[in-house]
């Protein structure tokens, strides 16, 4: 039989009753539970106290080893999050044998790499060796140990329901061999068999390429297409805690958003340039390419089928299909006079922002003017601004906040849309700062200030997406109706 692969995010496997009864067994029967590789993320907030918050910023044991600032404090987070575990171990497995045995495993992991960290931190000491050409390694190492804890685990549990798990860690745990990501998986892999034993894999996969490096924070979702392409999957199935709707249910209301029902990979591209991610831009490439079609479930609703993202996809009727976008960012304005007709302007702008590690999400220019809106802090960007500014003597760089409101959709050839847009926006009150709309019919982008941006979606979406109800019944199973 042909099998799945399966990836588990972060917030839905800290759900442990709901991961069991809604996505590993359920009312499956026994034939029925084997056939799929299971790809799990760390459990909600672990990689935060491993590295750092995501969104605050929030020193974890990683920034607390790499600053200078404290010389011990990193040890004593890597002891809270030891407590931490071991406290979610408490939760899932209450007085079971079993906790003994996940304790056991997350003590002789931090304990491990507590000792791996005093021992670089001793052998830095000495002039020779350089912390910062270790830091890398170190983050990679800290990142493992939360797919590993969450993997462990719920292989534990499976077995717990007589269900034939196996811990697939690709961590690299104390393994002295250098392996390339598809080494790392072949070799891992070896002898599993599928019709018989379902595989619970971690998210991280050690490798020469450092995934972390590579990737940050989305390389579980890189392992798991990788896993699909290499062992030929027939169809890759991400479990969310949301449905992939026409546009955050929070904002704009339960009863007005619209689940999507199928799209293609271009519109998760466009999603993942807006920090909205279906996944990770380069998992998605992979399973492109490997022809695997991708689908994305919501956790706590396992009856509805979900979104099936595919290559070849193409609505039968032009329509708007989410809206969406980034609340606040950057417009990085470089103006220089001279500019026009003369090359290399642009390329030394790039160079700037990547030197700075500058996100952009889209530009445009004209005859004098290059334009970058961009997602970063105000200090990256003066720095950036300088050397711009130390390259062309006479050019000026400009910075204003907005925000940017993205209408996504696999074909908006919809004749009147960009009217219809615009005309929103001016109707509900909307200053409308800029508007960008490429040949490729995927995505319109509109500017605005950072305050409208709420409003903004909300006039977009009803304007395009409610008010387009006899347009969305057409296409019949594209689009449904919110659960």
């Amino acid at each position: 039989m042909a099998h799945t692969v399966e990836k588990i995010g972060g917030t839905s496997i800290a759900n442990t009753p709901v991961i069991l009864d809604n996505v590993l067994i359920g009312d499956r029967k026994p034939e029925d539970m084997y056939n799929r590789i299971v790809v799990v993320s760390a459990y909600a907030g672990m990689t935060n106290m491993l590295l750092e918050h995501k969104k605050s910023g929030k020193p974890g044991v990683y920034s607390l080893f790499a600053s200078a600032e404290n010389k011990w404090q990193w040890s004593e987070a890597l002891t809270e999050l030891s407590q931490a575990m071991r406290e979610k171990n408490e939760e899932i497995f209450g007085d079971h044998p079993d906790r003994k045995v996940a304790d056991n495993f997350v003590l002789e992991r931090i304990e491990g790499v507590r000792n791996c960290l005093i021992d670089l931190h001793r052998l830095c000491s000495y002039g020779q060796f350089r912390l910062d050409e270790h830091l890398m390694t170190v983050r990679e190492m800290l990142a493992a140990l939360g797919e590993a804890h969450s993997a462990h685990n719920t292989s534990l549990l499976l077995r717990q329901k007589d269900i034939n798990s196996v811990f697939v860690d690709l961590t690299g745990w104390r393994d002295e061999d250098k392996l390339t990501l598809d080494e790392r998986i072949e070799t891992s892999f070896r002898g599993v068999d599928f019709s018989k034993e379902l595989p619970i894999v971690t998210g991280y996969a050690s490798c020469m390429e450092g995934m972390v490096k590579l990737y940050d924070r989305g390389y579980t979702e890189v392992t798991f297409s990788r896993i699909g392409a290499m062992t030929g999957a027939s169809e890759a199935i991400i479990h969310k805690e949301f449905h992939l709707s026409s546009a955050d249910p929070k904002l704009v209301g339960d009863d007005k958003v619209r689940k999507i029902g199928k799209t293609n990979y271009d519109v998760a591209d466009q999603l993942s340039n807006m920090g909205m991610e279906a996944v990770h831009p380069k998992a998605a490439k992979g399973l492109r390419q490997a022809g695997i079609p991708l689908r994305v479930k919501n956790t706590f609703d396992p009856t509805d089928a979900g979104t099936i993202i595919t290559d070849d996809f193409m609505p039968e009727t032009p329509r708007a299909e989410i809206v969406t976008g980034i609340q606040s960012l950057y417009a990085f304005e470089l103006f220089e006079q001279d500019m026009v007709g003369v090359k290399g302007y642009d390329a030394e702008a790039l160079k700037a922002l990547t030197r700075h590690n500058v996100w952009i999400v889209t530009k445009c220019s004209n005859a004098n003017t290059i334009t970058h809106y961009v997602s970063a802090n105000r200090k990256a960007l003066k720095r950036a601004a300088a050397d711009i500014e130390a390259v062309f003597e006479n050019a000026s760089v400009s910075m204003r906040k907005l925000a940017i409101v993205s209408v996504i959709g696999a074909n908006l050839d919809v004749p009147g849309m960009t009217a219809r847009a615009t005309t929103a926006l001016h109707e509900g009150g909307v200053k409308l700062l800029g508007l960008h709309k490429l040949t490729r019919e995927t995505d319109l982008q509109a500017f605005v200030a950072e305050e409208d941006y709420d409003k903004a979606v909300k006039l977009l979406h009803r304007a395009l997406v409610e008010e387009n109800e006899d347009t969305a019944d057409k296409a019949g199973t594209d689009i449904a109706a919110a659960a």
